[in-house]
């Protein structure tokens, strides 16, 4: 019989270091496997967003429903590449004039303003006075479809025999910009052509170049920001009403700053409030950074209701100033749709949930305020405590990879349980941030346009003008003849009823005006 012989010291050495390399090696392949499937997660995730679809609908689609019979892969062709040496470009110099040239046929549309008869007459000696010539001036207008030179007579008098009265004309209408050569129509067309269309200053230039109208990139440029500055007032007063509203919406989104040595990116704030379950008000604030006291100066003393991300300058806010914080269900759903490569039966799971609590909402914002909260306690409620439940234990049992995103789904969720009823309690509350959501989409449409703003006090106009016309576009309101409008009415307006020229209030007064006009 075969007798082992006992292993000397240094064989048990040599056993126990192969054994040491052996849980070395192991683990070295573990956390490389765990890699390679976080790296293929994120190669996923980026395919997705540049050839994939947006949606976050799931669609249960099989590898071998893509492939036919009778058809083979074929190959891409290989790209041939050809290196075009380096060159300079002449900067063409700038002849610092803000021009405009216009057509000869350009047709005119003459307006003559003249002063009242009983002015026509000195009333010291009772004679006539004596008409001496003529204030002329012109504007470059637009009606639909057309541009036309709008041509203002203002007849001149003077005393037939005392010169020193000096003269008298009739006062020009009241005018946004009153020495600018465009008029409120044309300036309305331009502004909706940038914010509503997205098209950029040199692109709304050629338009005009096409018509034989030549106007400056810098003029264009000069006029928006003009318009943006002198409808302040009323930006800060649809400021004031949303502050006032139960709830609002938040987000933010980055912005190039191309003319500042100092600065290279801001940021584009926006708010939106009001009543119902799509408040009708988009409020954008211009910022230079993303500092958390930009979100206080944005929210002010607001102590409504706040529906944002979980970016960390509202959860700082909220903290600080008591407000209910209603997180975002759609970032929620957004990330466990991102985590392919984890635990696919809870996914599926998790977001079968979340799409029944979004289903709930749409019958809750059919039913009176009472009705809804009722609705979300019986059934959205106990849905919300099994997701925390299930989500919460998944969390501490299993192996989950520490870097992939299914880890980073759950870490999220479980960081918004102590908020995530809140929406349930509150009447007007929502399920989700999308409001503010789908504000920031035509600012991120226009970014690829004109991509920057040309200086800090550029994105101050900007955010007046886009507050205005995104609200327009709310409330079904056409932007083009809203702004012509009030650019011709704001000046003579009194401040204290500045809330009259509101998009909402507006569209009330221009329904009561027809309804009397039909009557």
């Amino acid at each position: 019989m075969y007798t082992a012989l006992p292993m000397t010291i240094a064989e048990k050495v040599t056993i126990e270091s192969l054994q040491i390399e052996k849980a070395l090696l192991q683990k070295e392949v573990e956390e490389s496997h765990a890699e390679i499937l976080h790296l293929k997660e994120q190669v996923a995730w980026f395919n997705r967003q540049i050839f994939g679809k947006k949606s976050e609908r799931i669609v249960d689609t099989k590898p071998e429903q893509l492939e036919f019979d009778g058809f083979e892969r074929t190959e891409s062709p290989k790209t041939q590449t050809q290196t075009i040496p380096a060159h300079e470009r002449k900067k063409r110099a700038s002849t610092g004039k803000d021009t405009i040239k216009l057509p000869d046929d350009l047709p005119v549309e003459t307006t003559v303003i003249d002063i009242p008869e009983e002015e026509k007459v000195c009333k010291e000696t009772g004679l006539p006075l004596k008409q001496i010539g003529e204030e002329v001036t012109h504007k470059l207008a637009y009606r639909a479809g057309s541009y036309y030179l709008k041509k203002i007579i203002r007849p001149k008098y003077a005393h037939p025999q005392q010169e020193e009265k000096g003269v008298t004309t009739a006062p020009m209408p009241e005018s946004l910009l009153p020495k600018c050569r465009a008029d409120e129509s044309l300036l309305a067309d331009i502004i909706t052509r940038k914010f509503v269309d997205h098209l950029p200053l040199y692109r709304i230039a050629e338009h005009f170049s096409r018509e034989g109208i030549s106007i400056s990139r810098r003029l264009l440029s000069q006029w928006v920001v003009a318009v943006g500055l002198a409808l302040r007032p009323l930006y800060n007063a649809m400021k004031e009403c949303i502050l006032k509203s139960e709830r609002l919406h938040i987000d933010e989104s980055p912005v190039d700053i191309f003319d500042s040595p100092q600065i290279t990116q801001g940021y584009m704030w926006v708010l939106v409030g009001g009543e119902g379950a799509d408040p009708p008000y988009r409020l954008y604030d211009f910022y230079e950074n993303r500092k958390h006291i930009n979100a206080e100066k944005v929210l002010g003393s607001y102590s409504g209701i706040i529906h944002s991300d979980k970016y960390g300058a509202y959860e700082m806010y909220v903290r600080k100033n008591g407000n209910v914080w209603c997180p975002c269900w759609s970032h929620i759903r957004r990330k466990f749709f991102e985590a392919e490569a984890g635990d696919a039966a809870l996914r599926i799971w998790v977001l079968e949930q979340i799409k029944q609590l979004f289903a709930i909402e749409e019958t809750a914002w059919k039913l009176s305020a009472d009705e809804r909260i009722q609705l979300r306690q019986v059934q959205a409620v106990p849905i919300i405590d099994s997701l925390i439940d299930r989500i919460k234990k998944r969390l501490t049992e299993g192996i989950i990879l520490p870097k992939s995103k299914f880890k980073e789904a759950l870490g999220y969720f479980c960081s918004l349980i102590p908020y995530l009823k809140n929406y349930t309690q509150h009447a007007q509350a929502r399920l989700d941030n999308n409001p503010a959501e789908r504000a920031i989409r035509p600012l991120a449409i226009g970014r690829k346009n004109w991509l920057f703003f040309g200086s800090t006090e550029s994105g101050e106009a900007a955010a007046t003008l886009l507050s205005l016309v995104q609200t327009c576009r709310a409330l079904n309101i056409n932007p083009r003849a809203y702004l012509e409008d009030i650019c011709r009415r704001i000046m003579g307006h009194s401040a204290h009823r500045l809330h009259e020229l509101l998009p909402d209030e507006w569209l009330k007064t221009q329904a009561a005006h027809k309804a009397t006009a039909s009557s």
